[in-house]
């Protein structure tokens, strides 16, 4: 790309934000040229806004220090001066709803890490190796809108990536029951152990909205579009359960699975190494080059040694073993602000931009 795209984040001070900033760090295509958040922030250079609170484990690149952050809610004057913006607003749901729209209707597309449109019928949700078909129904969206190039696409929540990946791999096998419990880093809720020294030691066996999350949001990413409209898929069942636990970056999940068509172990680990996507593809900056892997140790995968497979862009699999009660059992592993939440983001907007959905103003 000869020139790169102007990017505005909104919500950029958040953990989420902050995981946007670092990512975005001499990315080929995009450059962070706007950054706003509440008014309280605005005004201040990004530096001083985020002050002491700056979470990521790589320095605040030099780039963005100086720019002032603006008021996420003078919208036209945001817009002015980006090709399309990346959203990690901490409002509530019909703030969000709102503040997303607004910006779409001012002709900028908004590639969203929040979860106010995942459930907008005519808003696609998308993981890019799962459906990026879905991105379709932005036609729709936009005669709904009144807009040319204005539109809202979203990333799904970061506890599904762990295991919808892999259950999209073995989909010819119609798996028809899940069961599956998250074991979810406290980054999930933005927060540091510096933050929460509660969590130090501890579990935490409830997180607000988590699970019906991790049960249907699957099945949106599973379903097809009908009148210009996502309609979810209605099989497999998914029963879940998600608890916090004492790890900073990285969810994993034990799960297990019923199929119609039993598969042989081998069968399933050979869909899992060779599934890729449209992002492969297409050689998107941010697609890992291999999207899955299998870990043969009966140790694996561990956050330590594994959450940042593919630069955090890739689903670490392995314990895959018959079950006495379901056909198969598993653990997964993915990083939840990477590729569950930021990185989600990234790559969704790269797939937009090689399809021409997004494009210079």
């Amino acid at each position: 790309m000869s020139e790169k795209l102007r990017v505005g984040i909104l919500g950029a001070t958040g953990m989420v934000g902050q995981r946007f900033i670092s990512l975005l760090e001499n990315h080929p295509w995009f450059e962070v040229t706007a950054v706003a958040a509440s008014p309280r922030s605005a005004g201040k250079t990004y530096e001083d806004a985020v002050g002491d609170r700056w979470k990521m484990d790589t320095p605040m690149p030099e780039t963005v220090k100086k720019l002032v952050v603006r008021n996420v809610l003078e919208v036209e004057e945001m817009c002015k001066d980006v090709d399309f913006v990346f959203s990690a607003v901490d409002m509530s749901k019909d703030e969000i709803k709102k503040i997303e729209e607004a910006y779409a209707k001012c002709e900028t597309p908004v590639v969203s890490n929040n979860s106010a449109h995942r459930w907008t019928p005519d808003v696609p949700m998308v993981v890019p190796e799962i459906n990026p078909e879905h991105f379709e129904v932005i036609k729709d969206q936009k005669k709904r809108l009144g807009t040319t190039r204005g539109f809202i696409a979203v990333k799904p929540n970061c506890s599904i990536q762990s295991y919808a990946p892999v259950l999209t791999a073995w989909k010819e096998f119609e798996p028809t029951e899940v069961v599956v419990t998250t074991y979810q880093a406290i980054s999930g809720a933005g927060k540091t152990f510096k933050d929460w020294p509660e969590m130090v030691g501890n579990i935490i066996p409830y997180i607000g909205g988590e699970e019906e999350k991790s049960e249907m949001e699957p099945l949106r990413l599973w379903g097809h579009i009908e009148n210009g409209e996502i309609v979810k898929a209605e099989s497999p069942i998914i029963t879940s359960q998600c608890i916090r636990v004492p790890v900073l970056n990285g969810h994993t999940a034990a799960v297990f699975v019923k199929f119609a068509k039993k598969p042989t172990k081998e069968q399933l680990i050979e869909k899992l190494v060779y599934f890729s996507g449209e992002p492969q593809k297409l050689e998107l900056p941010s697609a890992p080059k291999q999207f899955i892997q299998y870990l043969e140790e009966d140790n694996r995968p561990q956050v330590s040694l594994d959450v940042d497979y593919e630069h955090g862009m890739g689903i670490s699999v392995g314990r895959l073993r018959e079950d006495k009660v379901y056909d198969y059992k598993f653990v997964g592993l993915s990083h939840n602000t990477v590729r569950g939440a930021a990185g989600g983001a990234v790559l969704c907007a790269e797939f937009l931009t090689a399809k021409g959905y997004i494009t210079r103003k």
